[in-house]
């Protein structure tokens, strides 16, 4: 696990980094990946006191951020908010066990827009990422695509082994494209 912490408007104290590696270091236990962790301690007007984490680990992404009056305090309740979340994950993604051997290859095209706008008729291609699909009920896609901070997230769908996309709306909640051929 490699944690690096980034003292804003504070003195940096090895006291402190000690402290917060130590706390930090306890959600290892919750994953098992290589986990990165970005820990940002903060102090503004000398009395509010405020820590935030964001773990990195194998396609998924947790945030938390808490602020008090002590920066101890901070870095306890953060870490403590981080683990519930890490522990709800753990029990969500028991509850929906994908089926080995059903995940499927799927490719994402990124185009230049200006060899679009141009109409040459041949749009330049910036980048090409290869990802696994994996089968999961659309309870856990949506959980998947909050966790990574994404818009949509495409998906297999488990029961009609299908592929799925599930978005954000902007009235806040959640459409699901399901394609049908005719």
């Amino acid at each position: 696990m490699q944690i690096a912490i980034t003292f804003r408007h504070m003195e940096a104290s090895n006291p402190i980094r000690a402290y917060a590696e130590e706390k930090v270091g306890r959600v290892k236990k919750y994953i098992d990946e290589p986990i990165d962790a970005q820990v940002v301690l903060t102090v503004a007007k000398k009395i509010r006191h405020k820590a935030e984490v964001t773990l990195t680990a194998k396609g998924i992404t947790i945030k938390g951020s808490e602020e008090t009056g002590d920066m101890y305090a901070s870095i306890d309740a953060v870490v403590d908010k981080i683990e519930r979340q890490l522990k709800r994950y753990r029990e969500k993604l028991k509850a929906h066990k994908p089926l080995s051997g059903r995940e499927r290859q799927v490719s994402k095209t990124i185009f230049d827009a200006e060899s679009i706008d141009t109409g040459d008729g041949s749009p330049e291609i910036v980048r090409t990422d290869n990802f696994i699909v994996k089968p999961m009920a659309v309870e856990e896609a949506v959980m998947q695509m909050n966790l990574m901070h994404k818009e949509f997230l495409v998906y297999t769908d488990a029961s009609s082994e299908e592929v799925n996309v599930v978005y954000r709306r902007k009235d806040g909640n959640y459409g699901v494209i399901v394609p049908q051929a005719k």
